[in-house]
C-alpha cells in the first residue's frame, strides 16, 4: 500500500521522473517561443519537478533529489545549442544564451529543487538517507584494512634491467 492508505494508480521509476521534468521543461521552452511568455519554461519545470517527486517510488527519492539543478542546465544548454548554431560566433553565442537563460531560471531552479526536496521528505527521504549510512557503514566494515599504511618497494625496484648477453667489440 502507498502512502496513507492509497495507492496511486501510477509510479514512476528516477529515470522516468527526470525524463518528464526534462521533457517538460523542453516543451516549456518551445511553448516560450511560440507564445512569448517566457515564464512558461519555468512553471513547466517546476510543475514537472514537482509532479515527479509525487509519483517516484519511495526507494528512488534520494536519486531524484539531487537532479532538478542538472535536468534544468541539460534543457537549458540543448536549446541555446541550438540557438548558437545560427549565430556567427557559436562559442560566444552559446555562452551569452547560458548565462542569459540560466540567470532568467534561477529562482524557478531554486524553487523547483525546494519543492522537489519538501515533497520527497514528507515522502520519506529521511529514511532512504538512513539507509545509504546504513549501507555505508556496512560496507566500510566489511574492507579489510592492511596493518601497514604502505608496502615498501623491494630494493632495485626502479633500476634499469640489462637482457640478453653483451655484444663483443668487433
Amino acid at each position: 500500500m502507498g502512502e496513507k492508505g492509497r495507492r496511486p494508480a501510477v509510479r514512476l521509476t528516477a529515470r522516468g521522473a527526470i525524463a518528464l521534468a526534462l521533457l517538460a521543461t523542453l516543451a516549456g521552452y518551445v511553448l516560450a517561443a511560440v507564445f512569448g511568455v517566457g515564464h512558461l519554461v519555468g512553471a513547466a519545470f517546476v510543475l514537472a519537478s514537482a509532479l515527479g517527486a509525487l509519483l517516484v517510488n519511495r526507494r528512488e527519492l534520494l536519486s531524484l533529489v539531487v537532479t532538478p539543478p542538472l535536468v534544468f542546465f541539460c534543457a537549458t544548454l540543448f536549446v541555446e545549442l541550438g540557438r548558437a548554431f545560427g549565430s556567427v560566433s557559436v562559442v560566444q553565442s552559446l555562452a551569452l544564451g547560458l548565462y542569459t537563460s540560466m540567470t532568467r531560471g534561477a529562482p524557478w531552479l531554486f524553487a523547483g529543487s525546494a519543492i522537489v526536496l519538501g515533497v520527497a521528505w514528507r515522502r520519506g527521504l529521511r529514511d532512504n538517507v538512513r539507509e545509504l549510512r546504513e549501507e555505508l557503514k556496512a560496507d566500510a566494515a566489511e574492507v579489510p584494512r592492511p596493518r601497514q599504511p604502505f608496502v615498501p618497494e623491494p630494493e632495485g625496484y626502479f633500476e634499469p634491467k640489462v637482457y640478453g648477453t653483451p655484444r663483443g667489440e668487433d
